[in-house]
């Protein structure tokens, strides 16, 4: 199926997976799925224009306070909405209200853009995940409700072998290499009807599990750069994203990045 003619502009929100984390290009800045699909959309189609509202940390009451209306008055023929899984992850998390708050997400969104793409995330394999895997299915379920009511497109990660494989997750274990965006980007370009580069699906090649005092290193590192950090900041309220600006906060023209 061939993309349609008339998409000219994307808008993505929502938080560090769609901001691009931990996709780093040689400037150290982040990549990510939703810059690799604007680049496909926009070599199709001149005078293409991106933005991208996402900020690391966000949980879905600042996405709906801070990027909703904001990328509904844009008019975008596309956008892509990512969110409530931080709150997910959190140790006390209202579901009623991340859905409720995701119903508002939507109902903004969907009339004022030409397709609205929602997402169920992907999982990481392993033994802390599995304790929020009760959540996490519960707001997919509620995703794929909304789509059904709004109209809007799903693109099911989270059901993904490939993408649940530990190789595919950086060293803070929340966020995809590099692999795994362009894997996304393939997955979400799909679903608007891009012709295939490659199969996303495509399992990665068996690797030798690694030794347990090369574990217990890794377990060490992860504690010290991401897991301490992590509980610091929910100790005292405070967000990586706090203070930080919309990756690309107008809808501009795309351009590929200058390295």
């Amino acid at each position: 199926m061939e993309i349609n003619a008339t998409y000219t502009s994307l808008v993505a929100v929502g938080d560090s997976f769609t901001e691009g984390m931990s996709d780093r290009l040689p400037d150290g800045s982040y990549r990510g799925w939703a810059d690799l699909l604007a680049a496909r959309l926009a070599a199709r189609q001149p005078g293409f224009r991106y933005a991208n509202l996402a900020v690391r940390g966000k949980l879905i009451g600042q996405i709906v306070e801070e990027q909703i209306d904001v990328a509904a008055a844009m008019h975008a023929d596309v956008v892509t909405l990512v969110g409530g899984l931080n709150d997910t992850l959190r140790p006390k998390c209202d579901m009623g209200r991340v859905k409720a708050l995701l119903d508002e997400a939507v109902e903004k969104l969907a009339p004022s853009c030409k397709q609205l793409v929602l997402m169920r995330s992907p999982g990481r394999q392993g033994p802390v995940l599995a304790r929020f895997r009760p959540r996490m299915e519960e707001l997919f379920a509620h995703i794929d409700d909304l789509a059904g009511r709004h109209g809007a497109q799903v693109v099911d990660l989270y059901g993904s072998a490939v993408l649940g494989d530990q190789r595919m997750w950086d060293v803070d274990r929340l966020h995809l290499t590099a692999d795994g965006h362009r894997r996304v980007a393939a997955a979400v370009g799909e679903v608007l009807g891009l012709d295939s580069e490659f199969d996303w699906r495509a399992p990665l090649p068996p690797g030798v599990p690694p030794r347990w005092a090369s574990r217990r290193v890794d377990d060490a590192r992860f504690a010290r750069e991401h897991l301490l950090p992590w509980i610091g900041r929910r100790l005292t309220g405070r967000s990586s994203g706090d203070g930080r600006a919309p990756k690309r906060g107008d809808l501009l023209p795309y351009e590929p990045p200058s390295s």
